[in-house]
């Protein structure tokens, strides 16, 4: 099965946005140029009084929670202007200082730990948003498909198989920390070995923090695995059933994402990592 038999996410169209938020806003913003990394896109914009800004897309409604994680000390980006373009939700944001880090480091792994307690219980008494699904028994809204593992090959068939059968024992994160939900290094910005700006905080929502430190384990799984140990130890403190699913979820996520937008040896690569933790205890 070739992955040009699924269906892809458009990727960010700068210059028509740029066109059409100037038509239903009045705003020229002037494009100078992509923001590095990313699979959908983002462009960096000028304001016509010269400030400096990140359009971008979203799915929903989180600049609330953004705001949220900035009071509790987190560097996130203030939304300057957000409109919907033909039918896509897009963000003007506050260009924040630094770059997506060319490698990863102990000393960021470290400091990304301490934003993920910065966010612990931060939702509590309040009743938006709901807990984020794991997507394990049915496809998510344009990610975490099963059909592509299904048919792509035996070993994603199989692997899909694994992730149902974690599945049929719960489908949703609990907990009232608030969760980025792709919390890897390629959306942190640093400059100077200090993390300056957690970006892409569009699957935000209700859960427990242990579900990003897993992602930010299953990213290093694939990427620097020597980093892993202080990972291990905060992870050591919740079941083994949480685990197994939230590793399932980014199984999921990344294979099926692979299958549809990339290669047959990006697909692999992302397969060992999945097929890695499967015998999680």
């Amino acid at each position: 099965m070739t992955t040009e038999a699924w269906p892809r996410s458009a990727r960010l169209d700068a210059p028509r946005v740029v066109d059409r938020i100037a038509d239903i806003t009045g705003v020229r913003l002037i494009i100078e140029g992509p923001c590095p990394g990313g699979e959908i896109g983002a462009a960096y914009v000028r304001w016509p009084d010269g400030r400096r800004s990140v359009l971008t897309t979203g799915r929903t409604r989180t600049g609330p929670l953004v705001d949220r994680a900035r009071a509790a000390g987190v560097p996130t980006a203030r939304h300057e202007l957000v409109a919907h373009v033909d039918g896509v939700r897009v963000i003007v944001q506050e260009r924040l200082p630094g770059r997506p880090p060319s490698a990863v480091s102990a000393d960021l792994v470290s400091q990304m730990i301490a934003v993920t307690d910065r966010l612990a219980g931060l939702l509590a008494g309040e009743p938006d948003p709901r807990p984020a699904p794991l997507h394990l028994l049915s496809d998510g809204p344009g990610f975490c498909l099963h059909g592509p593992l299904s048919a792509y090959d035996a070993r994603t068939a199989r692997l899909l198989d694994w992730i149902r059968t974690v599945g049929a024992d719960g489908t949703s994160m609990l907990g009232d920390d608030l969760v980025h939900l792709d919390f890897q290094p390629g959306n942190m910005l640093v400059s100077g070995g200090r993390l300056t700006g957690v970006v892409d905080w569009d699957g935000a929502a209700r859960g427990d923090r242990h579900f990003d430190l897993s992602t930010l384990r299953f990213y290093l799984a694939g990427q620097a695995p020597h980093l892993a140990g202080a990972l291990d130890e905060r992870l050591a403190d919740i079941s083994a059933h949480r685990r197994r699913a939230y590793w399932a979820h980014l199984s999921l996520r990344q294979v099926d994402w692979s299958i549809r937008h990339h290669d047959a040896a990006t697909v692999t690569h992302w397969l060992d990592v999945a097929e890695s933790g499967m015998t999680l205890d």
